[in-house]
């Protein structure tokens, strides 16, 4: 991680990229936070909670993805056979939030790192039902989304305080690890970001057709209602922009 000092000096300059001189096409970062589903489900979030957006878009994701090998002795021989693939631990996304509230000198900083560490215990919901299950969170940057995953830990570091002790400034390190991993035999290359692609509705097309044309298979057309939050699908009229998840987002959960 890049010391406090590095962080410092590089967000003395991004409150600018992010102010009134910000281009209108900038996609901020964030944390969507849900409740875990009922039922020990691993298929797809609870309901939605609440968004952590970030105040300035991380520099690097570093995502880990370990398989695991193994290698039986072949009869009469000294040699070891080829690996066999026995499954994958689940993937693990690390990132890293700068903080700054020098602009009020107000509590910013501190509320937002209590949302981050209220992650990190179980629901109430979760508790009364005796499982104790986390929330469960969701990286999401413009066009990409990262896996369904928990916080399995959290790092805060205030670099900076006000005369009174207030901290206005910090850099929180957070590590996301995938609610479900692979099993032996399956396919070892989920978990890691997908990249939504952008749709604009033309005359004569239904959200049908769009899924034909981005899967090969139209009855995917409600998992794009899903992600546009479109109730009624006869009411996509043309020029209506849509994203589209990706085919492994979707079929991550099937």
């Amino acid at each position: 991680m890049a010391s406090p000092v590095t962080f410092v000096s590089a967000g003395s300059s991004a409150p600018s990229a992010y102010g009134a001189g910000a281009p209108a096409n900038l996609q901020r970062a964030k944390l969507a936070v849900h409740m875990p589903p009922q039922a020990g489900s691993t298929a797809k979030p609870g309901a939605f909670m609440f968004d952590i957006p970030f105040q300035f878009n991380p520099k690097e994701l570093s995502i880990t993805k370990n398989a695991k090998w193994g290698r039986d002795a072949q009869r009469n021989a000294k040699k070891s056979g080829p690996p066999e693939f026995k499954g994958a631990d689940p993937c693990k996304l690390t990132l890293e939030m700068f903080l700054d509230a020098t602009d009020t000198m107000g509590d910013k900083v501190v509320k937002t790192v209590e949302q981050v560490f209220a992650c990190c215990v179980p629901t109430e919901e979760s508790r009364q039902s005796g499982k104790g299950s986390p929330p469960w969170v969701v990286f999401k940057w413009g066009g990409m989304t990262g896996f369904p995953a928990y916080v399995s830990s959290v790092t805060a570091k205030y670099v900076l305080f006000t005369p009174a002790g207030l901290p206005v400034r910090a850099v929180c390190t957070v590590n996301l690890e995938e609610i479900s991993g692979e099993q032996g035999g399956q396919n070892p290359t989920s978990g890691t970001l997908a990249v939504r692609a952008t749709h604009t509705i033309v005359a004569g097309e239904t959200l049908q057709s769009v899924a034909y044309r981005a899967y090969g298979d139209p009855n995917f057309w409600r998992d794009i209602a899903e992600l546009n939050d479109i109730d009624d699908p006869m009411t996509v009229r043309p020029g209506t922009r849509l994203r589209v998840p990706a085919l492994e987002e979707i079929t991550r959960g099937q």
